[in-house]
């Protein structure tokens, strides 16, 4: 699908910018309901990531250990819903949140792009209940659907949402894959390669994480959305 083709079939909003991992900050953990709805109030889009838990929720989570933000053991995967709930707490003091939690919290206020992060190769497994999940969503242009794994995305195509394949410049050579997916979200390090510059020529291309004036300046003319941290990219 061309660019034209892909703005034309998302919100307009996603082209102001996207929240990384919620609008965070010092009070608001990443990845929090509090970081979402600061995001809704001040109408960005935001990312985040899922992740499918032992008894096959889906938990929104950066990572599979839950140590870096709860600062106490765990896997997602190996841990039920209930036990995370009950045993686990994010820097902010609050509840790692539900896909579900998330859908109703935003209830399509604003558009959103969820990442999918398999887990030792639960590639359909975690599309599919994604899918299931994602069923309550009323208008599809509101959802980008990203992942660095090509396996994840592929059930997301006869449901018609717009899906990105997450590009490192170390592996740029899976641009080769262009054909499947209607856009990509690259690493901004793409951009100090000149050759890149004209990437997003035909393609919709979106970039991460953009948290200083630096890589602001160096990706603003080479893409049609920013997913940015900690900095206002719209001063």
């Amino acid at each position: 699908m061309k660019k034209e083709k892909v703005i034309e079939n998302i919100n307009p909003l996603f082209l102001k910018g996207v929240a990384h991992r919620g609008l965070h900050n010092d009070d608001y953990s990443e990845n929090s309901l509090n970081a979402f709805n600061n995001a809704i109030l001040n109408n960005y889009p935001f990312e985040f990531d899922v992740h499918l838990s032992k008894d096959k929720e889906i938990i929104v989570s950066h990572d599979s250990s839950l140590k870096r933000m709860t600062n106490k053991e765990g896997i997602i995967e190996e841990l039920t819903l209930k036990e995370i709930k009950e045993n686990y707490k994010l820097l902010d003091n609050s509840l790692l949140p539900t896909l579900k939690e998330v859908l109703s919290l935003n209830n399509e206020k604003v558009p959103f792009v969820i990442e999918l992060k398999p887990y030792k190769k639960n590639y359909k497994e975690l599309a599919k209940k994604v899918i299931e999940e994602l069923k309550v969503i009323k208008d599809k242009r509101n959802v980008i659907v990203i992942s660095f794994y090509p396996q994840a995305l592929l059930p997301f195509k006869k449901e018609k949402y717009i899906r990105c394949l997450l590009l490192l410049y170390k592996r740029r050579w899976l641009k080769i894959l262009s054909p499947l997916f209607e856009g990509f979200d690259v690493e901004y390090t793409f951009f100090n390669d000149k050759k890149y510059h004209n990437f997003n020529k035909n393609k919709f291309i979106m970039t991460w994480t953009i948290d200083n004036k630096e890589k602001y300046d160096l990706v603003k003319d080479n893409v049609d959305s920013i997913t940015f941290e900690k900095i206002d990219i719209n001063q």
